[in-house]
């Protein structure tokens, strides 16, 4: 097979890949650019572990072919830490104890991201609908919500 040039804006770096037609994001973001954050856990965009923001919106990353995405905007866990300094969502998953195994943590700090970039004061209902594609055996989502929660908090307060 032929290989497609491909340019994304991966965490705000311009990356020029040479990719297969049939080669996932999910791949091309672990493999090629070492991005190991993002997960596979079922291959089917059932369980969220590979989510990562695509122009703005959280997507599985392991349903989008690489080639179709030219010019896109894609970011990582990896890509929310600024200076050193984690983003307030990712701290908050610490200061909750949102994060058990960690195995899901990444697609679901993706997801709330998300939210939080269109809405900052979601409601209770809204982080829920949010994280609704995203599986987590651990911690039994309430660490979670409330990690998200406070985040909003500190936006208003």
């Amino acid at each position: 097979m032929r290989k497609i040039e491909v340019t994304l804006y991966v965490n705000n770096t311009k990356e020029t890949l040479q990719v297969e037609p049939t080669e996932r994001l999910l791949d091309t973001l672990r493999n090629q650019l070492k991005l190991t954050s993002v997960k596979e856990g079922c291959a089917v965009g059932e369980c969220g572990a590979c989510t990562v923001i695509l122009n703005g919106e959280a997507v599985h990353s392991c349903l989008i072919l690489t080639a179709q995405i030219d010019g896109y905007e894609v970011l990582t866990t990896e890509g929310l830490e600024v200076n050193g300094k984690l983003d307030p969502i990712q701290q908050s998953f610490i200061d909750h104890q949102a994060v058990q195994c960690g195995f899901c943590t990444p697609g679901m700090i993706m997801s709330a991201k998300a939210l939080l970039n269109k809405n900052p004061s979601p409601s209770k209902e809204e982080i829920k609908t949010a994280i609704e594609g995203n599986l987590c055996r651990c911690t039994g989502y309430q660490q979670i919500v409330e990690a998200i929660e406070a985040v909003t908090q500190m936006k208003e307060g």
